[in-house]
């Protein structure tokens, strides 16, 4: 059978589009999405508020978690579970990274971060005192990405000026 070489060029052509649009999309890191942390206690909801990446623990491995090393004594009492983890990253310029703050509720304190995916599967999370004295862990996924949809996530940013307040449902941006 003779297949005209016009159409079969076409066809090789759109396929081709097909394939880059494809990878481009599969490779493009997305920190959204929910992530177990390294040692298992806990899975952080990662999602975009006004354009920055925020995340908030969304399951505990023993539910009740309360804030006790805080050095607010008004926080100690608050749960673990919708507390926010990851505060304001802003996504870095030409790389996959993001730099915000990180809270460490087992020490109460929050340190100067930066977040980056390793492919589609693991996060890797460094914070650091100091400017140096850095330390990390690689969380790995639990939940596919959260889609963007601006309108519908968000405290507005002086709401949570801190990025200590609890939000809502679980999810690192809405309102309380």
């Amino acid at each position: 059978m003779l297949h005209c070489p016009r159409m079969t060029t076409r066809t090789i052509a759109y396929s081709g589009i097909f394939l880059a649009i494809g990878l481009t999309s599969a490779l493009a890191a997305d920190p959204t999405g929910d992530w177990k942390v390294a040692d298992g206690v806990a899975t952080i909801r990662v999602a975009q508020c006004y354009g920055n990446i925020w995340g908030a623990v969304a399951w505990e491995k023993t539910p009740g978690g309360k804030d006790t090393h805080n050095p607010d004594a008004s926080k100690q009492s608050r749960p673990t579970l919708g507390m926010p983890i990851l505060i304001d990253m802003k996504k870095k310029a030409s790389v996959d990274a993001w730099e915000g703050q990180v809270y460490n509720a087992k020490d109460g304190q929050l340190y100067s971060s930066t977040i980056k995916p390793v492919g589609t599967e693991q996060l890797e999370i460094q914070g650091c005192v100091l400017g140096f004295l850095c330390g990390g862990e690689t969380w790995t996924r639990a939940g596919p990405p959260i889609p963007t949809v601006p309108w519908t996530f968000g405290p507005s940013p002086e709401k949570f000026p801190q990025g200590l307040g609890r939000p809502a449902e679980y999810s690192p941006c809405k309102e309380e």
